[in-house]
């Protein structure tokens, strides 16, 4: 039972750091309906620009904050290559993709860069975290009703839940004000805001630049989460990204731009314990991660449709019913 809520302990303190990945794909996938596949080279651009700037003495916040300008201009040049260069959506971002795998490379000089003898955002928030006395207070709580292994620390958890939520009410904020409402219009019916003189070709590139800074951000805290930045850690974080995406909004809704935005959050943390704890099983390996992934979205569009032509056939039904109920009593 412990390791139980341990594993879901870390799922859940993963889950927010992959909640900013979430958020940009969402941006890209729901409100610009342009699949863009950069994500999975952008994450690693992030990694990469946090991790060689700060083995090189760059403090990690700053770094952070390089890496998501340089998945700004990632996105933004996805955005160019579809709009100016009239390339097909999907094509541009396998492009940028492909292109970045060599750029990050070059910006690491090797294949992966270790975190582990420098300062990251997070050592640097332990330490500080640990003068507060908080763990102790919290894991007191825990010891109390009876568990013996406790959490390390929760500086990671409740700091990523905080930047997290904060990230999540600017992007609300922002899809309100008239350039987000046009950038919302422009995925729902790009010709119409055409013609209403609204530029939509600057719209998408500033809003597959804004989506990439989200995805790069959380491939900077990935990267000083896991003490390591890897030219191969963004395989497959599209379909991971549209996972989280699609898991929110089955569970939690999409009545209002804010409670979308909370239910993606929600949907990234939902995916990454359903993870955790179907690799729990004995016959699933590590390397199933990708397979499980791929069932939980097949399971994740397949049966919101299954339910809903339920319902349907059950409205259907009573229906009928009551026509020939009210038949009958004509007849009668």
């Amino acid at each position: 039972m412990e390791g139980i809520i341990i594993s879901l302990f870390s799922a859940v303190e993963s889950g927010t750091i992959y909640a900013l990945m979430a958020l940009g794909v969402y941006l890209s996938f729901r409100i610009l309906d342009f699949p863009d596949l950069t994500v999975d080279g952008s994450f690693v651009t992030g990694g990469a620009v946090a991790a060689i700037s700060i083995v090189n003495g760059v403090p990690p916040v700053l770094a952070t904050f390089y890496a998501a300008i340089a998945g700004f201009i990632a996105g933004v040049v996805t955005g160019i290559l579809n709009t100016k260069g009239k390339i097909n959506p999907l094509l541009s971002g396998i492009l940028m993709m492909i292109a970045l795998y060599s750029i990050n490379l070059r910006i690491m000089g090797k294949p992966n860069v270790a975190l582990l003898n420098d300062p990251t955002m997070f050592n640097q928030i332990e330490g500080f975290w640990a003068s507060l006395g908080i763990d102790n207070f919290l894991n007191s709580i825990l010891t109390d009703s009876g568990m013996d292994r406790l959490p390390g620390t929760w500086a990671i958890l409740i700091i990523m839940v905080i930047i997290t939520l904060i990230i999540k009410f600017i992007t609300d904020y922002f899809l309100k004000t008239e350039v987000g409402l046009a950038l919302r219009a422009t995925g729902d019916n790009e010709k119409m805001i055409r013609s209403f003189s609204a530029n939509t070709d600057i719209l998408t590139i500033v809003g597959l630049g804004i989506s990439n800074a989200l995805v790069a951000l959380s491939g900077a805290f990935i990267a000083q989460y896991g003490g390591f930045s890897d030219v191969n850690m963004g395989i497959g974080m599209i379909v991971i990204g549209l996972a989280s995406v699609i898991i929110g909004e089955a569970l939690f809704g999409t009545k209002t731009i804010a409670r979308t935005t909370l239910a993606v959050i929600g949907g990234a943390i939902a995916y990454r314990i359903v993870l955790t704890f179907a690799l729990k099983f004995k016959f699933l390996e590590t390397g199933d991660a990708k397979l499980i992934t791929a069932v939980i979205v097949i399971l994740a569009l397949v049966v919101p449709k299954i339910i809903a032509n339920q319902k349907e056939a059950k409205r259907k039904r009573r229906k009928r019913a009551m026509l020939a109920s009210g038949e009958g009593a004509n007849n009668a």
